[in-house]
């Protein structure tokens, strides 16, 4: 299942950096001038999680394999974007593929990186960002108002009632300058506008990039982001991009728990990003686990049994017939496969089991 969380920003806030540092397979160009990224670059990114360690610790399979989801490093956006400005139709077209975003902030002041926004204010950039986005989302639900007014006042067609209705909230609530993800719509209500993928309907994680001296505390900047995101109930992470580039780009596992520590660093900041973006895109983790691999399997919260059994092979959803489940906690407490059955923790669960995360699976089934 490879869903796809895409960096986005202003020019010059440390989106490329970013991706360098999160990405394991792809490296982006980050240089001091506009529009430095072009084409989206793409990257996979491994899932850091303690679980998958220690249930290898317990097994000792051949191999392990975590699970991962791709980051999109998207070219940085400018005031008058919905409008075609600078690479603004590219951009937008861009971040409508994406599942989630990762929104930059710039939090800190160096005059050797160039802004042309003038002094740095983390809430201006974000409302640049959030008004672009929501000037072509007004765009696209606006065109659908069109089509659909006529069928809905004319009444031979119920469905295209409702639409209208829930379009036209939609207009109203872009209108006042608030993205779409903000209003409550029910599932079937954003039927409506499901066919139109929305922008500012996309979850977003925002990433306050601060200096090295607000690495642990932020700074007022950071602060004042995290005010302005309240009403969204989003996460803010504050991290310092080039810090976690340097981390990213040692090799030698010794030398990166001494950076960490000469930071005061329990951990990269990447990983509280990553595993953060994961929750945000509503995914889970269920392994399996076995001699010759221990391996991490992404699905969807609320996911039954056969649909998790479905991203092994498609096989095993169809002939599914039953789940061996033994919950991680119950795995790690008594060590084994064998002794969690013999303590009565290996539960059997049906088509109707929906998967915890977590969950140590076998399925069984039959084609």
């Amino acid at each position: 299942m490879a869903l796809q969380a895409g960096i986005v920003g202003l020019p010059n806030v440390g989106k490329s950096t970013l991706f360098n540092a999160v990405s394991n397979s792809a490296k982006a160009q980050a240089s001091n001038y506009r529009f430095c990224t072009i084409e989206p670059n793409v990257g996979q990114v491994d899932v850091p999680d303690y679980r998958m360690e220690k249930l290898a610790e317990l097994v000792k399979p051949e191999r392990i394999v975590p699970t991962s989801i791709e980051f999109v490093d998207i070219a940085g956006l400018v005031k008058g974007a919905s409008k075609g400005e600078g690479l603004g139709n590219k951009f937008l077209a861009n971040i409508r593929e994406v599942d989630a975003i990762v929104h930059v902030i710039r939090c800190f002041e160096d005059e050797n990186i160039l802004r042309e926004e003038g002094a740095i204010n983390p809430v201006s950039d974000k409302e640049i960002i959030d008004t672009e986005l929501q000037l072509k989302d007004l765009e696209s639900v606006e065109k659908k108002i069109a089509r659909t007014e006529k069928m809905a006042k004319t009444g031979g067609d119920p469905k295209a009632k409702v639409e209208f209705e829930v379009l036209k909230r939609c207009q109203a609530h872009l209108e006042q300058g608030k993205n779409i993800r903000e209003l409550d719509l029910s599932k079937e209500e954003k039927t409506a506008t499901a066919d139109l993928f929305l922008l500012t309907e996309k979850p977003v994680l925002y990433v306050a990039n601060v200096d090295e001296a607000s690495l642990h505390s932020g700074n007022k900047f950071s602060k004042a982001l995290e005010e302005a995101v309240k009403a969204e109930k989003a996460q803010v992470i504050v991290m310092n991009n080039t810090i976690e580039a340097q981390i990213s780009e040692m090799e030698d596992p010794a030398d990166k728990e001494l950076f960490l520590g000469e930071y005061g660093l329990k951990e990269p900041g990447l990983n509280r990003l990553i595993r953060s973006a994961y929750q945000l895109l509503d995914l889970i983790t269920y392994f399996t686990a076995g001699v010759q691999e221990v391996r991490a399997w992404t699905i969807h919260t609320g996911w039954k049994a056969p649909q998790a059994a479905s991203v092994i092979h498609t096989d095993f959803e169809k002939g599914f017939i039953k789940a061996e489940v033994i919950a991680y906690e119950d795995f790690v407490k008594y060590g084994s496969e064998s002794a969690a059955r013999d303590n009565g923790r290996l539960r059997i669960e049906g088509k109707e089991y929906v998967v915890a995360d977590g969950d140590v699976m076998h399925f069984r089934f039959n084609v």
